[in-house]
């Protein structure tokens, strides 16, 4: 089933100049990018978009981290999207990380791990509408 999620390279990923080479892995996995954009969060953005973790001790670290420099949001689209970009990405821990996988490629810690991908159809929808207006996704 065709379907859409949300990737995000994180500020790790891109300080160590590795955008191209994960959206390479994703177009070559025959997945397509339907919208893509270089943000720099806010405090407030980064603390609505991960609200979920709002009351794990790992918050205030992970907003920190992702309003720390740029990261690249992109919409991605194929078949079973949403399912195939999380076995792409691999496990949150690098080192538990498939082989071959973009975090056990480039991951270097759990924080560190290069990129985040929405785990389910309904996150994915409410994450896509967080970066990107309807109209600015190619359909």
């Amino acid at each position: 089933m065709q379907e859409q999620t949300l990737l995000i390279i994180k500020p790790d990923a891109i300080e160590r100049h590795l955008a191209g080479k994960i959206i390479q892995k994703i177009e070559e996995s025959g997945f397509e990018i339907g919208a893509i954009k270089k943000v720099v969060l806010t405090k407030k953005q980064a603390e609505a978009f991960y609200g979920v973790h709002r009351d794990k001790e790992f918050f205030s670290d992970l907003v920190e981290f992702m309003t720390s420099g740029p990261c690249i949001p992109m919409v991605v689209r194929g078949e079973n999207a949403v399912h195939g970009i999380r076995e792409l990405v691999g496990a949150t821990d690098p080192e538990k990380a498939y082989e071959n996988t973009i975090r056990a490629l480039w991951g270097t810690t759990i924080r560190k791990n290069c990129v985040h991908a929405s785990d389910c159809e309904k996150s994915a929808e409410k994450e896509i509408c967080f970066f990107f207006d309807l109209c600015s996704i190619v359909i």
